[in-house]
């Protein structure tokens, strides 16, 4: 079941993830509906949007293309998630993108546009479906990254987009929890997906990568929807503004080599 093998108490709620047509997004998608949530598959995609949900019944799931770097484009899934399901309660903001390089080689575009999907994304998110959460006691969790906790070689860019989003869920925690709407975040580390495949596709020495993993394998995309699912669910109520780590006890190490 997605990575997951507990039960946990999302039945009936309703929850929007974006970049649910690949990796992480996916199987988040999955998880939720396979624990009786009612789903709608964001991205920008539509084919793999619906082999997200194919598994599931059209009653519960619904795939909508979608541009989270447009305000205009989100507040429209957002109209159709409540128009679709009745209300909105959790959210999951997943989409993101990875350029890396070098800052000052780095292309002003490329800059911009990983802001506009990993950091923009979650702004428009959050300003489109903040009333409807408010009214249904609802949460966000947002797929961050241990590279929002500290640096990274080669990958200035993104580790500032990542800073962001983990500063914006504290924030936004302290700004909402009067209102009754938590904000939390998990933050994988090196995990197999479309988005890293240029590391690990073709037989690549993951050597470097496992030295820093003390549970010696790489993420796996199904590892961080046990995690997504407490922090949506009722047992996870009292927790807000947190940054959950699930990367196999990579930010554990000092960064010492394993001799």
């Amino acid at each position: 079941m997605s990575g997951t093998a507990n039960t946990y108490a999302v039945s009936g709620r309703t929850v929007l993830v974006t970049g649910a047509g690949s990796g992480m997004g996916r199987e988040i998608a999955r998880g939720f509906l396979a624990n009786g949530a009612n789903v709608v598959a964001a991205g920008r995609r539509l084919a793999p949007l619906e082999e997200t949900i194919e598994r599931f019944g059209s009653d519960r799931a619904l795939a909508v293309s979608v541009d989270v770097s447009d305000r205009g484009s989100v507040e429209r899934l957002v109209a159709q998630t409540v128009a679709a399901f009745g209300g909105l309660d959790v959210v999951v903001s997943n989409a993101a993108i990875y350029v890396g390089g070098d800052l000052a080689g780095l292309e002003e575009d490329d800059w911009h546009s990983q802001f506009a999907i990993n950091v923009d994304g979650l702004y428009h998110l959050v300003v489109a479906a903040s009333d409807h959460l408010i009214a249904s006691g609802g949460n966000v969790v947002a797929v961050s990254s241990v590279s929002g906790a500290a640096g990274d070689w080669g990958q200035a860019g993104y580790n500032a987009t990542k800073h962001a989003v983990n500063g914006l869920v504290r924030s936004l925690a302290l700004d909402y929890g009067g209102r009754g709407v938590r904000f939390n975040a998990v933050a994988p580390a090196f995990t197999l997906t479309e988005m890293t495949a240029g590391m690990w596709d073709g037989g690549a020495d993951l050597t470097p990568f496992l030295n820093r993993i003390a549970l010696g394998r790489p993420g796996r995309p199904g590892d961080v929807v046990g995690a997504v699912l407490f922090l949506a669910s009722p047992d996870a109520s009292y927790i807000t503004g947190a940054v959950l780590t699930v990367d196999g006890g990579t930010s554990a190490s000092t960064g010492q080599p394993h001799l």
